[in-house]
């Protein structure tokens, strides 16, 4: 795949992505667009409408035009890419299809993202599409989007897509949420985990998502460590600020969780990738620590506040292991 997939799924269905409304899903439903979960095919499988699929799929248009659906972003941010996924679908997949986004404060109601005076603007032209399988479409748009326009031509079915950006929060409204303090790693607040060592049974972004991890899967997971050394996650902030209480949860983790912990800050406004992590200097912000099964661990007095704000943090895990969440409560400092 393309280098935006590392980012995160501002339309998943985890941080509030939901399809709003569709002018046709006839032969399947336009919640299936967002499901977390890989799409499948059942063989002989039929509803009173035809075929079953795990996807969004309209009539068969006999008309001039095309079909749409409207998309709630779970997170509002600037797109980077888009993968329209047209798993199973053979010879019923769009010939083409395009994609529209706007910002629109609030919690508008259909009817108002129907409204003509909602202006949209295009960020991916009309594009090709190919049945069975990942079409990946990067996109440049320097814009904030909350809501995306899906255009389908002339008509058919999509599994899945998955709009991959960068977090643009409303961080004044998160922080006044917390009295001021907001999760400074959270995705919602704009964190992002840029790399780690290792993720053989969970993704690295799973440690900032929001709520509670559902089971051992939601977590960040590193397959077991044969040789000298360590497991670790460098997370880009949402915001350069001070953390002031740090929350390591191990939940679900009851054979495989570290034995213990450290984490590591660094203030580096421009750096804001991966590729330059390397030359970051970091400072110990809570030394290592040791960790228990199943359990939320707050660390405040422990913390070491000689390193100021910070822009980045490195979680190191020792030596391997699991943990479900990580949150650094702390407060924004001006840039």
């Amino acid at each position: 795949m393309t280098d935006f997939t590392e980012l995160v799924d501002l339309a998943a269905e985890r941080v509030g992505g939901a399809v709003l409304y569709a002018n046709d899903d006839f032969f399947a439903p336009k919640e299936n667009l967002l499901k977390a979960s890989a799409p499948v095919f059942l063989e002989g499988k039929y509803t009173d409408r035809g075929k079953w699929m795990d996807g969004w799929e309209s009539r068969r248009r006999r008309t001039p035009g095309f079909d749409w659906c409207i998309i709630r972003l779970g997170l509002p941010g600037r797109l980077r890419g888009v993968v329209v996924d047209t798993a199973f679908f053979k010879g019923n997949y769009p010939e083409q299809c395009s994609l529209e986004a706007c910002a629109v404060d609030g919690q508008p109601t259909i009817e108002q993202l129907l409204d003509e005076a909602i202006e949209w603007r295009e960020v991916l032209p009309v594009s090709d599409l190919r049945g069975d399988s990942q079409n990946p479409f990067p996109i440049a748009d320097t814009e904030r989007a909350t809501h995306l326009r899906f255009k389908i031509y002339p008509d058919g079915g999509v599994a899945r897509l998955r709009v991959y950006g960068e977090v643009v929060p409303d961080r004044a409204r998160t922080a006044a949420a917390r009295g001021g303090r907001i999760d400074l790693a959270a995705v919602e607040s704009g964190g992002l985990v840029l790399a780690c060592s290792d993720m053989f049974f969970g993704h690295r972004h799973n440690l900032i998502m929001p709520g509670r991890a559902a089971n051992m899967s939601d977590g960040w997971e590193t397959k077991r460590r044969r040789g000298p050394g360590h497991d670790w996650v460098v997370i880009k902030l949402g915001a350069r600020g001070r953390i002031h209480q740090v929350e390591v949860d191990t939940s679900h983790f009851k054979g495989n969780f570290p034995e213990s912990c450290s984490l590591e800050g660094a203030d580096a406004p421009t750096v804001g990738d991966a590729g330059a992590l390397a030359n970051l200097a970091w400072t110990e912000i809570l030394p290592r620590t040791k960790l228990q099964a199943h359990t939320r661990h707050h660390f405040t007095d422990e913390l070491r506040h000689a390193p100021g704000a910070l822009t980045h943090v490195r979680f190191n895990i020792y030596p391997d292991g699991g943990v479900s969440r990580l949150r650094l409560y702390g407060s924004v400092e001006e840039e």
